[in-house]
């Protein structure tokens, strides 16, 4: 006996500090659809840390208001008590004005042809980029405590809170830190 718990011993503990981890302290998800590009892309695999405080602009994993089902990857725009704007593509929280340099290289794509190159693979895309006149459409929210503002990256096609609405911050998994497939993308997620 004596010698099981020797031999084994150790690598049950590792296997159990594991388990809890998994449990209590990441999740591994997946990255389904477009809505995060480029920041995010399709089938990437990335660590949700369950224990982090969340913070304006951070992306996170949660649970879709309308499908608990289903898990989404989306970035946090407006905090609790926040008001946010967005009007012809500059985004206002609390009166002050933010630039999303993260979208950069999307509203560049879209200023020359309307990301037509980058929709590509789906001609519904491509309509809905070609009759859009801004990259983020116009809205205005408060977001009551207890809730948060999401929106994907790629704001032409996103699912977000501007589809379902406020995320209720039970629904909220964890924060994404860190991408570790495809392996020539590994990289900590700030």
């Amino acid at each position: 006996m004596k010698n099981f718990l020797k031999n084994w011993g150790v690598l049950i503990l590792v296997l159990a500090a594991i388990l809890l981890a998994r449990v209590f302290v990441f999740t591994p998800v997946t990255v389904n659809g477009h809505s995060m590009d480029p920041t995010l892309s399709d089938g990437q695999r990335l660590i949700s840390s369950k224990i982090s405080k969340y913070e304006r602009f951070d992306i996170i994993t949660t649970k879709e208001p309308e499908d608990e089902e289903r898990m989404i990857v989306k970035r946090i725009i407006g905090m609790p008590g926040d008001t946010v704007k967005m009007v012809n593509d500059q985004l206002t929280i609390n009166g002050k004005k933010y630039d999303e340099s993260y979208l950069d290289e999307y509203k560049e794509k879209f200023a020359d042809d309307k990301l037509q190159n980058e929709y590509s693979y789906n001609e519904s895309f491509q309509i809905q980029a070609e009759n859009s006149t801004n990259f983020t459409s116009d809205f205005e929210y408060t977001v009551p405590e207890g809730n948060y503002l999401v929106l994907g990256d790629n704001r032409l096609i996103s699912k977000d809170s501007r589809i379902f609405g406020l995320v209720d911050e039970k629904l909220v998994q964890g924060k994404v830190v860190f991408r570790y497939w495809p392996l020539t993308e590994i990289s900590l997620i700030s």
